[in-house]
């Protein structure tokens, strides 16, 4: 990949999208992750002015300590960037008492987890609808088009992707260019929406490498068929979690009234 024409090519075009939007800027989530902090350059890197959002809620002190570290480097780096803490455990915790008790089960857990999600897309907005910003999404291309890896209405309420056509490997290599963190990018990638020290690769039971890997086999036309072993089990997982989730992925579903009925 040619990395430093890829990220001007990603600077141009959050530019222009800004430009024709008639916007002031971009408000972005910050998490301590690889995804956020690659995001949250790419914008600073316009020079429109960059909002980053602290949003905790029981976050790991580790994922704390390395979005504000990132933080910290992007302001001494970049003149047009601000940041707010808006801590929402308070507001989580006074959600779980004003929804119906349930029984303690995995989908609860899962529901709770994507509501955290939820919780920050609005937080995000809230400060996009007060300076007239754009919400810059955090996804990669693995996450969004190949296993579905996010909230849906969550992470994945977003106004632009500037990193969604990108895999994981390649949103590593613009990590480096960048000068991201080292902390970040030896940080094992999680998206702390469950309180614990779980990775993606925990949850998903694959690593990234190994996604991006399921995806081209998949691409190229391949079925689980094709493979044994450990690879069998990858490309198992890779397209059961596609086939899961493509109600993230595709258009919202519209029931079109037959004009003999109208």
């Amino acid at each position: 990949m040619k990395t430093e024409k890829v990220i001007d090519h990603i600077v141009n075009w959050l530019k222009d999208y800004a430009a024709k939007s008639n916007v002031n800027g971009f408000v972005i989530g910050i998490s301590g992750g690889i995804d956020s902090a690659v995001t949250s350059t790419l914008c600073a890197k316009t020079g429109l002015r960059t909002l980053c959002v602290e949003m905790p809620i029981h976050q790991a002190k580790s994922q704390i300590n390395r979005a504000e570290e990132h933080i910290t480097q992007l302001k001494k780096r970049f003149a047009n960037i601000s940041n707010v803490e808006v801590n929402l455990t308070t507001v989580f915790e006074t959600f779980k008492t004003e929804v119906p008790t349930v029984v303690d089960s995995d989908q609860l857990f899962l529901t709770l987890a994507n509501t955290r999600a939820r919780l920050r897309m609005s937080t995000l907005y809230y400060f996009a609808g007060l300076h007239n910003y754009l919400v810059a999404g955090t996804g990669n291309k693995v996450e969004d088009f190949g296993v579905g890896f996010y909230t849906k209405y969550g992470d994945g309420g977003v106004d632009l992707s500037p990193i969604a056509d990108l895999l994981k490997s390649e949103v590593y290599e613009l990590a480096k260019a960048l000068d991201v963190p080292t902390s970040i990018q030896n940080a094992a990638p999680t998206d702390g929406l469950f309180g614990d020290s779980r990775t993606d690769e925990d949850q998903i039971g694959a690593s990234y490498d190994e996604l991006e890997w399921a995806m081209k086999m998949d691409n190229e036309g391949k079925s689980e068929n094709n493979f044994t072993g450990r690879e069998k089990e990858v490309f198992h997982i890779y397209k059961s979690l596609n086939n899961r989730n493509q109600h993230k992925m595709n258009p919202i579903p519209v029931c079109e009234i037959p004009i003999n009925l109208k």
